[in-house]
């Protein structure tokens, strides 16, 4: 990776209301062939092994777009917020890093990194309906908190910014009924 022009980085889910990292630029971004989804278990950071929790990745769909937020790290941090996302993002390595073509909302087209889900991982939870996925959410707790507050984190950020997506607001009302 060359880090002299800076990076782009894409946020879909925590990375939207918990970067964790500095950065220059933010901006909407669509990233297309890919729908935002629990389709991970974690058992690191909102479940543990004996209760996994749920947690978002990129799952390819063919015609699936996904928003999100683009950041733009500039060179003299790129190197250190890469690795910092490495150390965060492939804890299991269940997802892999690639770059990936973003369509910025100011219309520029730019590669960001991006962590896709590995369909062929033992975590991948592809195809769990939404009422499987909210049993679940509502319980699971792990090293980072709640698999309920990472849900209400994406959700109100995801409304703040206003992108909607359907499944994350279906999800989000059947995991907080009573």
């Amino acid at each position: 990776m060359q880090y002299e022009n800076g990076i782009w980085v894409f946020g879909y889910g925590s990375l939207i209301w918990n970067p964790g990292f500095e950065f220059e630029a933010k901006q909407r971004a669509t990233l297309t062939g890919f729908s935002r989804a629990f389709c991970l278990w974690s058992v690191h950071y909102r479940g543990n092994e004996e209760h996994p929790g749920l947690v978002l990745g990129l799952d390819p769909a063919q015609g699936a777009r996904c928003e999100g937020v683009a950041y733009f790290v500039g060179a003299k941090a790129a190197e250190n917020v890469h690795m910092y996302l490495r150390k965060r993002e492939l804890v299991s390595y269940a997802y892999h890093e690639r770059l990936e073509t973003l369509a910025l909302d100011s219309g520029q087209n730019v590669q960001a990194i991006c962590y896709v889900v590995d369909p062929d991982h033992s975590q991948y939870a592809g195809g769990l309906s939404l009422g499987a996925q909210a049993r679940v959410i509502k319980t699971a707790k792990g090293s980072a908190g709640d698999n309920l507050e990472y849900l209400c984190n994406t959700a109100a950020h995801l409304k703040e910014l206003g992108i909607e997506d359907a499944d994350i607001e279906k999800l989000f009302k059947l995991s907080t009924a009573s």
